[in-house]
């Protein structure tokens, strides 16, 4: 308990110390005394956690410290606030509608910042299933991004809201799977998941944190400030998760070794096939596609980008196949497929739209290879009506050629 001694010309306080006639303030250095009538009191000060028994103790300086600091603190929640409030768009009808939460668009023409994000969002576009996203930031109660609702029914974690799409909707991308194929699906899932994504979140969030706060999308006067915080907290958040999971408790050269090992076991692993599982796709493939586009599209001129557009060039062509096929509206540099050296940031990069509903009127469901010539060209192909996917590993191989 602090006490606080003061001056009072009524005796209505709690605690009388004394009465004086003559009270010297001692200003300036004066030994001039002024005579006063009253009481000399003690009083205790209120309990606020220490806050108010400090500014009442501490000298000026410290309370204008302590005053602008907090005024900071209030204006950063001020605006996390405005960015995480909820943006609807347009209010439509819920019912049999999936609503993806998730983090808003960046400021560059990639999706997401986040692989578990971009893979939902693929994976709902692979399935055809029509959704609308939420860019609201808000997480699920369990604390999760992203997550879904669907008919007042909440499912975070991506395994469990594919899972659960399966059931309610009866989607299943790797019914052509044998249980092998599923049992060898699911090891790449975890590998990708539970070990490679902590090396691109590491790159991302602690070693490239500058050029990723640069991608952030924030708004308003202070837009600079919020996204020096937000990626000084994620980053902070990374690396504590980062150390309780292990990996980052090994060097920065240790992390890269492992992310390089993870990148050449899925490249050896897709080898000159279209898709990870083969000639069709699988749910596994949009897990892959939302970690290596991290590396292909979001880290410019680092360890990945280089790895990806490099050595691994089949796995930037797996991800641009995929990008190609499911991403109409995300256009990226042609120039960009594979690794110069440079990381120049193009002058007015291509904003990907907030699409706040997504529904494709066709199925993507594989078809054999003789029927994917038609006489009339499709969105899917070019003036000559040759599909330009079946047409993706004769380029692959040819452009291969030219580097070497």
């Amino acid at each position: 308990m602090y006490w606080r001694v003061g001056f009072a010309w009524s005796p209505s306080c709690a605690l009388e110390l004394s009465r004086n006639k003559s009270f010297s303030f001692g200003l300036c250095g004066s030994d001039e005394h002024l005579s006063l009538y009253g009481y000399i009191i003690a009083y205790p000060l209120q309990e606020y956690g220490g806050i108010m028994s400090a500014l009442g103790s501490d000298s000026w300086w410290r309370k204008t410290l302590y005053i602008t600091g907090g005024a900071l603190l209030a204006a950063a929640a001020y605006l996390l606030h405005e960015l995480l409030v909820i943006r609807k768009e347009q209010e439509l009808d819920s019912e049999d509608t999936i609503i993806l939460h998730q983090f808003a668009r960046p400021k560059t023409g990639v999706p997401s910042l986040s692989p578990f994000c971009l893979k939902i969002e693929t994976y709902l576009r692979m399935a055809d299933l029509p959704y609308q996203n939420y860019f609201d930031g808000k997480l699920s109660p369990q604390g999760k991004m992203p997550w879904i609702a669907y008919n007042k029914e909440q499912v975070c974690g991506t395994e469990f809201i594919i899972d659960f799409l399966e059931e309610k909707l009866g989607v299943n991308l790797n019914s052509s799977l044998s249980p092998q194929e599923k049992a060898i699906s699911r090891a790449i899932t975890k590998m990708v998941e539970e070990h490679f994504y902590w090396t691109i979140a590491y790159c991302q969030w602690v070693d490239n944190v500058e050029e990723t706060q640069k991608m952030l999308a924030t708004n308003g006067p202070l837009s600079d400030l919020l996204r020096w915080i937000l990626s000084q907290v994620n980053g902070g958040i990374v690396k504590r998760e980062m150390y309780g999971h292990g990996i980052g408790r090994f060097s920065k050269e240790d992390v890269y070794t492992l992310m390089e090992k993870d990148m050449r076991t899925l490249a050896t692993f897709l080898g000159d096939k279209k898709y990870l599982m083969g000639p069709k796709l699988s749910t596994v493939d949009a897990a892959v596609f939302g970690h290596l586009a991290q590396a292909m599209w979001t880290l410019p001129g680092t360890r990945p980008e280089q790895l990806i557009k490099g050595e691994f060039i089949n796995l930037a062509m797996y991800c641009e196949r995929i990008r190609r096929k499911f991403w109409p509206e995300w256009f990226v540099d042609v120039d960009d497929l594979y690794y110069d050296g440079l990381s120049e940031e193009p002058d007015s990069p291509s904003q990907l739209p907030d699409l706040g509903l997504y529904s494709r009127s066709g199925s993507f469901q594989e078809q054999d290879s003789s029927l994917s010539h038609h006489n009339t060209p499709s969105p899917d192909s070019d003036i000559t009506g040759r599909s330009l996917f079946d047409s993706d590993m004769d380029t692959e191989c040819s452009e291969m050629e030219q580097l070497k």
